[in-house]
């Protein structure tokens, strides 16, 4: 195999890659050999057709495209590796020349990496976060473990309240007539919850059980019954049943239920540290998040298309992945959605684009400091991965070959890069 590349205009490369006449041959034998089989022609059995008549009978070019097929990802391979690009994209590939007795010549075009220009990325400015936890921040976050442990119980000697969960029949009327769809039996709703168009639940406060009431709203203008938009109606109703929530004490024994303390005042110490601790992991990813996107529109970098049109590809690939472990096909996605795979391309392409560039500016920084990861350090990290996997570290190791254990320690040192800039940040 030889090897010839030529620099093309943003960052697009062409490798034009020749294989032999010998081993463009050896490719077209093993084609007939695969296909003899399936061809048949009068006078020989399947199978029993020599070669010579089958290029006779149907043309040289016969087994060209299998023979092709099977030559080009080696070659390209080979080429990949000779060529020393760094390559960021699918080859588009193109047959220059192929022909019995001679050289197999075809091109790959591709993109290189993006060389990447750096300007201020140390000392930027990134928002002063407070991590201060206020008593009604625990409050709120105490209330919510009371909801959750909060018991349901039949109300007989009241009227609705807000926040109670109600059983209705309705009937609604628009001009005295009453409406398609606007009739509900036995229906549950929750006092509060917004379920029903505006002003709904708020007239049903103060009802009693088995009296009817009438609830008077206005439908939206942009409902989706034209025919009842921004028309007046009114709701005759008859509450049937009112359930209430009956929340725990506030005190020792709730604390230790639902927690591993045995007072309240531990148990609102505890979440207090942990809002405490959540609010300093969300202040460092938004300091990341600031310095990230400041470092990146401080640098300059030309990225080829074909680079952007991969990275959509592989995002699109990693979502139809999720989509069908929640048991749908994209086809059955895009039935359902109305999107297209064309569109959902385009709407992907911008975000392709910011994590091109994410990375390779954090990449470019980490070799200007100089942030190398050690075998020591790619050691530690393997070691928590293997804890988490609840395997041995050695059995990790034995799967990883060294191509992953080279991407790991480039993620690493990205990550270091992304501390890097946090560390150096100014809070304003």
């Amino acid at each position: 195999m030889s090897l010839q590349v030529e620099n093309l205009e943003k960052n697009m490369a062409k490798l034009t890659i020749e294989v032999s006449a010998e081993e463009l041959e050896k490719a077209i034998q093993g084609a007939y050999l695969k296909q003899k089989n399936k061809i048949s022609v009068p006078g020989f059995r399947k199978g029993k057709v020599p070669r010579q008549m089958i290029e006779k009978m149907y043309g040289a070019e016969i087994f060209y495209d299998d023979a092709a097929n099977a030559l080009i990802p080696e070659a390209y391979s080979n080429a990949y590796d000779e060529s020393g690009l760094e390559i960021v994209s699918q080859p588009k590939v193109e047959v220059v020349q192929l022909e019995k007795g001679k050289p197999f010549i075809f091109t790959a075009e591709v993109a290189v990496k993006p060389e990447v220009t750096l300007g201020e990325y140390k000392g930027l400015e990134v928002d002063k976060v407070s991590n201060r936890v206020t008593a009604k921040e625990v409050e709120e976050e105490i209330k919510k473990e009371q909801e959750k442990n909060a018991r349901t119980i039949e109300v007989e000697d009241r009227a609705v309240q807000d926040g109670d969960e109600v059983v209705l029949d309705f009937e609604g009327f628009v001009d005295g007539v009453a409406f398609e769809g606007g009739k509900g039996e036995n229906y549950p709703l929750t006092i509060g919850s917004g379920s029903f168009i505006p002003g709904f639940e708020e007239q049903l406060v103060g009802a009693e059980k088995e009296k009817e009431v009438e609830v008077n709203v206005t439908f939206p203008e942009e409902y989706h019954a034209e025919e009842l938009a921004g028309k007046p109606a009114v709701f005759k109703c008859t509450v049937h049943e009112i359930k209430a929530k009956e929340l725990p004490e506030l005190d020792d024994e709730f604390a230790a239920e639902v927690s591993e303390f045995d007072t309240l005042d531990a148990y609102k110490a505890d979440v207090k540290a942990k809002i405490k601790e959540r609010k300093n992991t969300e202040g460092r990813r938004k300091k990341e998040d600031q310095a990230v996107e400041k470092a990146v529109a401080n640098a300059t970098m030309e990225i080829p298309d074909a680079m952007i049109d991969t990275e959509v590809r592989q995002m699109a690939n990693d979502f139809s992945q999720r989509i069908m472990q929640q048991g749908l096909t994209m086809e059955q996605y895009f039935q359902f959605t109305g999107m297209t795979a064309e569109k959902m391309f385009e709407e992907l392409r911008p975000q392709a684009v910011k994590r091109i560039e994410t990375r390779l500016v954090l990449e470019a920084i980490a070799k200007a400091e100089n942030i190398e990861i050690s075998d020591e350090k790619l050691d530690e990290e393997l070691a928590k991965m293997a804890e988490a996997y609840k395997m041995e570290v050695e059995k990790l190791k034995e799967f990883m070959g060294e191509a992953e254990k080279k991407q790991m320690k480039a993620d690493m040192a990205v990550q270091e890069a992304v501390t890097f800039l946090v560390e150096s940040a100014v809070e304003a």
